[in-house]
Order: C-alpha cells, then sequence, then structure tokens
C-alpha cells in the first residue's frame, strides 16, 4: 500500500483489489475487483463484495453489508444508529457498551447516487437504484428506482427479454 492509506492489518483484501488514496480502512472485508475510491471510510464488521465501485468520499460504517456487483455513488452516507448520543446517561462519552449497531444491507446489483444517505435497518434491494441525494428511511424493493427525502418508489425497472434475475 501507499503512505496515503491507512490500512489496519485486520482488513481482508481479496484479490485485484483497487485502492485510492486517502482511504481508511479497519476490521472490514472488500471483496474481489473491488474499487475503493479516495477519501473513503470503511470502518470494523462492513463487509462489501465483489466487482463493487464504492465512489470518493464516501462512508461506510460497522454493520453494513455490500453484496456484490453493487454501485456506490460519491459522498454516500450509511447509519448504524438510530438515536444517536454522545454521552451515556451517567454523562459519560459513550463506548461501545452504550448502544448496539443496527445492520443495513444493500443487496447484488444494486446502485445507490451520489450524496444518499442510508439509515439503519434499511435493505436496498437486488437491482434497485436510489436516485442521488435521496434519504432512505425503509426497505427499497428488488428493481425499485427509488428517489426523494424521505425516498419513495417512483417506478421499477423494466425487465429484459430472458433476464433469469
Amino acid at each position: 500500500m501507499n503512505e496515503f492509506c491507512c490500512i489496519a492489518a485486520d482488513v481482508k483484501l481479496g484479490k485485484d483489489v483497487r485502492l485510492s488514496k486517502f482511504i481508511n480502512l479497519y476490521g472490514c472485508e472488500i471483496g474481489d475487483g473491488t474499487k475503493i475510491g479516495a477519501f473513503v471510510e470503511i470502518q470494523k464488521n462492513a463487509k462489501v463484495g465483489k466487482n463493487c465501485k464504492i465512489s470518493s468520499h464516501t462512508f461506510i460504517c460497522e454493520g453494513v453489508t455490500i453484496e456484490d456487483g453493487v454501485f456506490i455513488g460519491h459522498s454516500v452516507t450509511f447509519i448504524n444508529d438510530s438515536y444517536p448520543r454522545a454521552t451515556s446517561e451517567s454523562g459519560e462519552l459513550q463506548t461501545e457498551r452504550d448502544w448496539e449497531v443496527e445492520p443495513t444491507l444493500v443487496k447484488r446489483g444494486a446502485s445507490v447516487g451520489s450524496g444518499s444517505t442510508i439509515l439503519s435497518k434499511v435493505t436496498v434491494g437486488e437491482r434497485a437504484i436510489v436516485g442521488a441525494g435521496s434519504v432512505v428511511t425503509r426497505d427499497v424493493p428488488a428493481d425499485a428506482i427509488v428517489a426523494g427525502n424521505p425516498a419513495r418508489v417512483r417506478r421499477y425497472m423494466p425487465r429484459k427479454e430472458g433476464a433469469t434475475k
């Protein structure tokens, strides 16, 4: 790796992963053939599948699973806590013991547009498209095109002749 990347020893990198400069990866898993853009952070216990494209300035937090063949646009943010707080009830800074990670899943072949925010406890379905700047607050069905704040289904992707999935 180069001097402008911070990649912890516990990161599992697949074959032919392409990494830009100025990235921060720790405790995560990146699948074969995936490309990670500049200024991306991927936290521990996050998983990115094979042949994904993670564009610059994206934040993938703990608890996020991204399956194979997913496109994540520029400046996409994932959330893993519905009620974040800086301090515990006793007034001390929170630690991992003070809250529980809420998972998020982006299924195979989905695309998430630039500037989108994906809240916790959400599944983005296979081949779904999330429009740029959307705020995804609930599950997105497979093949749906969603957009807005909150993101709503606008239409569905047409099925190609002879497509099995």
